[in-house]
């Protein structure tokens, strides 16, 4: 058994909430990943009997024996997503389905039960409806949405876990650019990757961040905001940032982007980039792009443009790329017009500004 679609959650209401006050001077400068709901989900699964319990209940420290196989053996994957405001004060939701679709691929590779999406769906709608006073309303606020899961079996041994836990919490974010999009430097790790073919890169799991945090350090010594990764064969094509996709963008309007071969994680917002830049007839193509056909395009104007695409984000210009054989920039340094434009067509139809010719926009209230 996996899905558990067909469970109704028990509803247990903080009893002692934050009050209103105190929640209001919290939601005045949320910023991100700092505060969080009065709420979480949690619904457990055990071999043989499937996901149950399904709650909404008080946010609190979850008890973990010292032997729990998370800990040991790291069978752990998670999702973000976001829930906005609409103009006409409703809530909504950008492609939850799609998150959802990600997390069972996640699940199976980590040789963990799978969620159904209409459980996972149900879950977000249970945490936005009971949380909802917690969403800012600021310009390019929202409530940050972490779905996750964990082996919580009580056992020492290398195999998967019987038992499982899977926990949604909330955290109110304010705009993820405080003083307006800046272009990104990145550094070119020549000593480490993110993911070889077979790996887990295509996953969404701790352990690739936890994995990525010493070559995220070895670009801030260096200067720089992030760290690209190259593949790990030849180490000569580039992957994906410490935590973004990367697309290029070409002198004649098209896009290019590394291709989803299993090494790099599979974004929603990239594809969704993706799909917008084809209905406008822009040519997208996925293929490899090698540091030496980035810096030499750069330099002869061929790419034109460069961003890095996620949840969090959303489209963030790259300005300058650093590596052991010197540093570049792409075009002037700035925030190329193509990279804007898109990433004001995306902001606009997940927050219902604009029309949403594909449907993804998931309505909660």
């Amino acid at each position: 058994m996996s899905g558990g679609d067909n469970l109704d959650f028990e509803i247990r209401p903080n009893p002692a909430p934050v009050s209103a006050a105190d929640r209001a001077t919290l939601l005045a400068n949320p910023g991100f990943g700092r505060i969080f709901t009065d709420h979480m989900v949690t619904v457990r699964y055990a071999e043989g009997k499937g996901w149950y319990e399904p709650r909404v209940e008080a946010r609190a420290p979850i008890p973990m024996d010292p032997a729990s196989a998370v800990l040991h053996y790291a069978q752990e994957i998670f999702e973000g997503l976001k829930a906005y405001t609409l103009p006409d004060g409703g809530v909504a939701m950008f492609r939850p389905d799609a998150n959802a679709r990600r997390f069972a691929e996640s699940a199976a590779r980590m040789a963990m039960p799978a969620l159904g999406v209409d459980m996972f769906l149900k879950s977000l709608h249970e945490i936005i409806t009971i949380d909802r006073s917690w969403i800012p309303q600021g310009e390019d606020s929202s409530l940050y949405l972490r779905p996750f899961a964990y082996a919580s079996e009580v056992f020492l041994g290398v195999r998967p876990a019987m038992e499982y836990l899977y926990l949604v919490i909330a955290s109110p974010a304010g705009a993820y650019f405080s003083g307006g999009v800046k272009p990104l430097s990145l550094w070119v790790t020549p000593d480490y990757t993110r993911a070889a073919p077979g790996g887990t890169g295509a996953a969404k799991c701790g352990g690739n961040y936890a994995a990525g945090l010493s070559a995220q350090a070895e670009a801030i010594e260096h200067g720089c905001d992030q760290v690209v990764y190259l593949d790990a064969i030849e180490r000569k094509y580039l992957d994906e940032l410490g935590g973004m996709n990367i697309v290029f963008v070409l002198d004649d309007g098209s896009l290019v982007t590394p291709p989803l071969t299993g090494t790099i994680l599979p974004g929603i917002t990239r594809d969704s980039i993706l799909k917008l830049a084809q209905r406008a007839g822009r040519k997208v193509e996925e293929r490899q792009v090698s540091l030496d056909e980035w810096r030499d395009g750069a330099r002869s104007g061929r790419i034109r443009e460069a961003f890095a695409c996620g949840t969090a984000a959303v489209i963030t210009p790259i300005g300058t790329v650093k590596s052991a054989e010197g540093e570049f920039a792409v075009a002037d340094g700035g925030s190329g017009e193509v990279t804007m434009a898109l990433r004001q067509e995306l902001t606009d139809i997940q927050r219902g500004r604009a029309e949403d010719p594909f449907g993804w926009v998931h309505r909660v209230l």
